[in-house]
């Protein structure tokens, strides 16, 4: 559209030329042909509609509009028509109101669809991915950010933040996303396609609407959150309606899809045809279930349409009453001989119940297919109908042969398992070795079939079943039996309980209580039944008679515990208490420390004694409470008076290993415990006290360890009494004790010896260290008088004097630096009076040395006062 010019000379001035009449005249002409002009093209443009129902059509329509209307924009910028507006206006001309008019509502529609061209612009690349994206996946990434833009341009734009724009633009793209997914899932190639694909693309689908509304109601819930922005209040049902009901038909369609895959299709692969040998057979029933969807591929209608609802509903039930008849019947047949059975049900009323299910199901959807006439009246209902009455008359043989056989067997079989004794008693004995008490256990004797049958009798009862007279009883019952099993368990579990607290020897002790705790069961797995009467009072004598032996196992086990809580303290006693150091820098000395142990060990043998008599009087005591006598030497306690002294002789033993060892590790450890002095006595250096007498100290400790044995009497066989001293003919009297057992024990016997040369090892190292001192032995090995006089005869010079001083001078210097304490292992070293008595005897060579060069030097010094005077002598004379 191009608005026409006039011919006329607009070079004047405005005022000027709105004083000519006739210009002014010319003018107005055209302003109205500009006006009709401009008015026609902004109404043709106002009624125009975008071309098309997606949502790139409304921004095609917008660049349009915005096309147009800015071609006509510009025309009106330019001088010549701004100089003949001017020209009006200045004329009062009745026509430049009306056009002006025209021009403000051409800027207006202008700027709109300027502003918004520019803001749907920003949605562009988005919509394009939801018209033309590859698949699903682009689109389903594309709505969020859809989303998200659509509330940047409601926010910012001045024409798009009003329903009337921004809903009818929603809708655009929902039907563009219902259009995808009408394309993609097409009913008439569905089925035909690879089950997972397909399966695939309707889960897609369905996800891609189910997306469109899930990013509208987050954008949404974002704008309320943030308390500034105007709210989305659109209608739910122009956008979401469609969208809504497109993804039922595909949860419909992936339904379908997951019957024929998941079932179907799983059931008869093959594994059945390598089962069946009939592969044929197998291909057929698998045609004939793909033909359960041919009415869904040969649609005469659009299945994703609302309006054709009842059509897709009618279609649907007609598949799921095939599917649901067909696999009723292919259960049943696959499972009837082992059904699957609810949680508590017992096999026979469980089996019948597992049918009636499966015969209720399809049943109710029979009964619902029969008000609507149209389906039960096709092709397919009429086969799916007769399917149904032959799958009910087997469910209905099937039942009644269940039934009689489980009534026929109930009756036969009651009586026999009502007859059984209460109690079995079971003998587990493997090893000769083990108790017999131990190996016997008893346990409750009502039979399994019992309760089933009670269960059976229950759901039969309920499932209207006619009940044997018997049977009813029993079940009426089962409350008492129940609580009679209860007992019988809970009184055969005490008992138990005690049996596994006793040891061998406990067992052997209480032999004639056992005994007579099982002549009081002997009723229940000799006698009594089912029927019997006295039930409760067997229970009752049962449970008092353990309540009794309960009380005499605690009291045996109470004595028990006090002896060895005392055999505890013995095997737990040191033997060897080593005396504290005097100081930080003294040690005991070997002997101080030989006999500090010795002292305390006699002390600690008078407390072990103590405890060790202790244990006679309380297996006394166990003796009266098991065969009411004191003496001390019951033949029941035979073998229990035997157990006792050999654990005695086990923690003695222990009490003598632990303790060597003990000793041992502390002979190889770095911590001296005492100390000894090192003296010389020429020719040698030897230790104070010497090497052999430790070496006899420390066997002597060894011995007296292992002869604290000695101090525990032996008990008379088959008694917890001690032994007298026995005489062997003129011999001295014998006490009987542990010390012969333990003292010849390998173990002990071992550690003794290997202390024994731990120890000679230390003082043959500590020999060569003294050894070490011998260097100085010129000191005390030549004799001082015989040297001094074959040195005074050689009459030395000075120099010579002065050489033997500094040697040694030199020797007493060494000495002084030499450690006066070693630590060796156990031992400490104090080396001390033998730094002492070698500084002593250099000190002494040197005041030999220095008489002697005195002596010589007087000598010297007279020989040379008489030379001088003979000289003298002789110088007066001439």
């Amino acid at each position: 559209i191009k608005l026409e010019m006039p011919d006329v000379n607009l070079d004047e001035e405005v005022t000027v030329l709105a004083k000519a009449p006739e210009v002014v005249e010319t003018l107005e002409g055209y302003a109205v042909t500009w006006q009709k002009l401009l008015s026609t093209a902004v109404g043709e443009q106002l009624k125009k509609v975008p071309q098309g129902n997606g949502p790139l059509a409304e921004i095609d329509f917008w660049r349009e509009r915005n096309a147009t209307l800015s071609a006509l924009s510009e025309q009106i910028k330019l001088p010549e028509v701004k100089k003949i507006l001017a020209v009006l206006q200045e004329a009062e001309s009745e026509h430049f109101e009306s056009l002006q008019n025209v021009l403000t509502d051409l800027r207006k529609q202008h700027v709109e669809a300027l502003d918004n061209v520019r803001f749907l612009s920003t949605l562009e690349r988005h919509l394009k991915n939801l018209t033309h994206g590859t698949g699903f996946n682009v689109v389903l990434d594309t709505i969020p950010s859809l989303m998200n833009a659509l509330r940047m341009v409601w926010i910012i734009s001045r024409h798009y933040n009003k329903d009337e724009r921004m809903v009818p633009l929603m809708e655009r793209i929902a039907w563009e996303i219902s259009t995808r997914v009408c394309k993609v899932v097409d009913l008439r190639t569905l089925f035909k396609e690879d089950r997972t694909a397909a399966k695939n693309k309707v889960t897609e689908a369905k996800s891609t609407l189910e997306e469109w509304k899930k990013s509208y109601f987050t954008v949404r819930a974002q704008i309320e959150a943030s308390g500034r922005e105007q709210r989305w209040e659109f209608d739910r049902k122009r956008l979401f309606e469609k969208t809504d009901y497109m993804a039922s038909i595909c949860q419909d369609l992936y339904d379908t899809l997951q019957v024929v895959i998941e079932e179907f299709y799983n059931i008869f692969g093959p594994e059945l045809k390598a089962v069946t040998g009939d592969p044929k057979r197998i291909d057929d029933v698998l045609r004939r279930v793909d033909g359960l969807t041919s009415p869904m591929e040969q649609l005469t209608f659009d299945p994703f349409s609302i309006k054709c609802a009842p059509q897709w509903r009618f279609v649907k039930e007609e598949f799921k009453e095939g599917v649901l008849v067909g696999n009723v019947k292919q259960i049943f047949i696959e499972n009837f001989k082992n059904p699957p059975l609810c949680k508590n049900h017992p096999p026979v009323a469980g089996a019948i119940y597992w049918s009636r299910s499966l015969f209720y199901r399809i049943k109710h959807t029979i009964i619902r297919f029969q008000e609507a006439e149209e389906l039960l009246a096709s092709e397919r209902g009429k086969e799916v109908k007769q399917i149904y009455l032959q799958v009910a008359k087997k469910m209905k043989e099937y039942e009644d042969q269940k039934y009689s056989q489980w009534r026929d067997g109930t009756e036969q079989i009651l009586p026999q398992l009502l007859k059984k004794t209460l109690l079995t008693k079971i003998n587990s004995v493997v090893d000769e070795a083990v108790a017999v008490e131990k190996s016997v256990h008893f346990s409750v004797n009502f039979s399994p079939r019992l309760h089933e049958i009670i269960s059976e009798t229950k759901y039969m009862e309920q499932m209207g079943f006619p009940i044997p007279e018997m049977a009813r009883n029993v079940a009426l019952q089962e409350d008492k039996y129940l609580k009679y099993i209860d007992g019988l368990k809970n009184m055969l579990d005490h008992y138990d309980r005690l049996m596994g607290t006793l040891d061998e020897a406990e067992t052997k002790l209480l032999d004639d209580h056992v005994q007579e705790l099982w002549r009081v069961f002997k009723s229940g797995h000799r006698r009594l039944n089912w029927n019997s009467l006295g039930i409760s009072d067997f229970i009752v004598r049962c449970t008092q008679a353990i309540g009794k032996f309960e009380s005499l196992i605690h009291q045996i086990h109470k004595n028990s515990e006090d002896i060895n809580n005392k055999l505890l303290l013995i095997e737990s006693t040191n033997l060897f208490k080593f005396p504290p150091p005097k100081n930080v820098d003294e040690l005991p000395k070997v002997k101080e420390f030989f006999e500090h142990v010795k002292c305390e060990r006699v002390k600690d043998v008078e407390h072990m004694v103590r405890r060790y008599v202790a244990i006679g009087p309380l297996l006394t005591k166990v003796e009266g409470l098991v065969a009411n006598t004191n003496s001390g030497k019951s033949p029941k306690l035979f073998s229990y008076y035997a157990y006792w002294e050999n654990r005695i002789y086990q923690v003695l033993t222990q009490l003598i290993l632990k303790n060597l060892q003990s000793f041992n590790a502390s002979i190889v450890a770095n911590v001296p415990l005492f100390q000894t002095e090192t003296i010389l006595s020429a020719p040698e250096i030897i230790l104070q006290p010497n090497a052999s007498e430790i070496d006899k100290m420390t066997v002597e400790c060894i011995r007296d360890c292992v002869e604290v044995t000695k101090h525990f009497v032996r008990w008379m066989h088959g008694t917890c009494i001690e032994c007298p001293p026995q005489r062997v003919e003129q011999d001295e009297a014998i006490t009987l004790n542990f010390y012969n057992d333990i003292s010849q024990n390998p173990l002990i016997i071992e550690q003794a010896v290997l202390i024994t040369q731990n120890v000679h090892k230390l003082l043959a190292f500590l020999s060569n260290y003294l050894n070490r001192w011998k260097r100085y032995r010129l000191l005390w090995k030549l004799d001082k008088d015989i040297v001094m006089e074959k040195f005074a005869a050689k009459k030395p010079a000075c120099v010579i004097f002065d050489e033997k001083l500094q040697f040694y001078t030199k020797i007493a210097q060494d000495v002084t630096q030499q450690p006066l304490v070693k630590d060796v292992r156990f031992i400490r070293l104090q080396l001390g009076p033998l730094a002492y008595t070698l500084q002593e005897n250099a000190r002494g060579w040197v005041i030999s040395l220095g008489k002697l060069l005195n002596e010589s030097a007087k000598e010297e010094l007279l020989s040379l006062q008489e030379e001088i005077e003979v000289d003298a002598f002789n110088s007066l004379c001439l």
